[in-house]
């Protein structure tokens, strides 16, 4: 059994599809294999001058900016300890919720989870998988408006995990039979992955 790191970022809480199908999804597994972080309930700091500042200061750290220094390790040694990530990721007009983009702003860290060589980026954290559920109210995979599904492949090989499957929910908002297909394929879709 691999070590799982789930991430959820809906800020629907209960009401959540992206949340509802990776909650069903884990409880198939050992939970003293999983590790769960909610994003909206407990939220990240946003990008700012004062965050960025912190992610790449070397030395005299403020205490303010050691601890979102100990925030990001503490981020990034999550991932470190698991072999799978899986990422509770809905569409927010056309891209990822806010929360989930403050988790990637934090665990993006020159020398640490990435580095800049000669011949470009080289991802650091590797040898993971990632498993990324996306959930959606309209029909969008494979279609121009999808820009969710390239930017976190992007971002997610920018660090070094180029092991990425998608799964879809579409049709969310598109009445109560396309919701309930959109459903049951992204449930198919999961019992058909082995972490």
């Amino acid at each position: 059994m691999s070590r799982v790191l789930a991430l959820k970022s809906s800020i629907l809480g209960e009401y959540s599809q992206s949340g509802k199908l990776l909650d069903t999804y884990l409880s198939q597994l050992d939970q003293n294999d999983v590790t769960v972080r909610d994003l909206a309930a407990d939220p990240l700091p946003v990008l700012d001058f004062t965050v960025a500042t912190s992610l790449r200061a070397t030395e005299d750290l403020s205490e303010e900016q050691q601890k979102i220094i100990d925030l990001s390790d503490q981020l990034i040694n999550e991932i470190k300890a698991a072999d799978t990530l899986i990422i509770a990721a809905p569409m927010y007009n056309f891209s990822i919720p806010t929360q989930l983009k403050n988790w990637f702003d934090l665990i993006a860290r020159a020398g640490v989870t990435f580095k800049y060589t000669e011949s470009g980026v080289q991802g650091l954290i590797e040898g993971k998988k990632a498993i990324v559920v996306t959930t959606r109210g309209g029909i969008h995979k494979d279609s121009p408006t999808d820009t969710l599904t390239p930017y976190v492949k992007l971002f997610l090989g920018f660090i070094g995990i180029t092991d990425v499957e998608f799964v879809y929910a579409e049709a969310l908002n598109m009445g109560d039979e396309m919701a309930q297909k959109g459903i049951e394929t992204a449930r198919s879709q999961l019992d058909a992955i082995t972490v």
